[in-house]
């Protein structure tokens, strides 16, 4: 899948690069990358569902899950070690709850816990991995369907990630944020837009929220190569609706416009069944 060339060999072959690769650290050369975005509504579920035999398979440069529902210590990770990748962890304080993580076969030159923000740190829904120039992030936005204060939250929540976004992507312009947002942004990504027009996760101010985050500078990487209706990537466990795909598209990944000429293909994968959401995906 990827064709590196090493720092050293460049250093051994190219003298005239030594002073470069020293100072100005670069992304390892490749032919494509492949993120994959997965809520896999708790990761011990989901391992012992073929997880890792599904990694393995699709074998992605990057993973991004969320709502892993565990910590480090409570996960075996040797299997996913033994298949080449480098875990990071961002946990909700509340065990078994929310959690995000970055799988990766790269290096990350830096990697980045949370928002700094302990009001905004404690459920853990962002961890971030940097790669040269390109930084990577692990999203898991909160949902509002469990009443009317944790829907108020989830709106406090989204004007402070915004801001967050805003100014992160002033300092890494690219900047690819994959993730559960639960929100359906358009018609298009839910089912059934009438009868859900009152439902969390399709307010109109959701959406509103949506078309301004896209606004701001991002791209809907699915949608940039797919405009097909019946796309989704999350269904209820209830009355079949994922057999009869009455489903919601709510997992994003989104591009900043720096990476746009650069996307090369993205999808969804509604085959792989680890959890109640599938896999999306992008390819640089």
């Amino acid at each position: 899948m990827r064709e590196y060339i090493q720092h050293s060999y460049l250093l051994n072959t190219y003298p005239l690069n030594t002073y470069l690769l020293l100072h100005f650290p670069i992304l390892p050369i490749f032919d494509h990358m492949e993120i994959v975005s997965y809520n896999v509504n708790g990761i011990r579920a989901a391992i012992s569902k073929g997880l890792p035999e599904w990694m393995e398979k699709r074998n992605a440069d990057v993973y991004c899950f969320q709502e892993t529902k565990a910590s480090r210590d409570q996960v075996d990770c040797e299997v996913f070690e033994k298949l080449g990748y480098k875990h990071f962890w961002f946990s909700a304080e509340k065990k078994g709850y929310s959690g995000v993580a970055i799988f990766t076969k790269l290096d990350p030159t830096h990697v980045e816990y949370g928002f700094g923000d302990k009001a905004y740190d404690n459920e853990g829904r962002i961890v971030r991995c940097d790669f040269g120039d390109l930084s990577v992030a692990s999203l898991y936005i909160p949902s509002g369907s469990s009443g009317e204060e944790r829907q108020a939250f989830k709106m406090k929540w989204l004007d402070y990630f915004h801001q967050y976004a805003k100014k992160l992507s002033t300092q890494k312009s690219k900047l690819l944020i994959c993730g559960d947002y639960n929100i359906c942004h358009k018609p298009i990504d839910i089912h059934d837009p009438v009868g859900n027009k009152n439902s969390s996760g399709f307010l109109p101010e959701e959406r509103d929220w949506m078309s301004s985050f896209i606004d701001s500078g991002y791209v809907d990487t699915f949608r940039e190569f797919n405009t097909e209706p019946h796309q989704y990537s999350w269904w209820t466990f209830r009355a079949n609706a994922r057999a009869n795909n009455k489903g919601w598209r709510i997992d994003y990944c989104m591009a900043t416009q720096p990476l746009r000429n650069q996307l090369k293909e993205a999808g969804i994968l509604p085959d792989i069944k680890h959890s109640d959401h599938c896999p999306v995906w992008v390819r640089l």
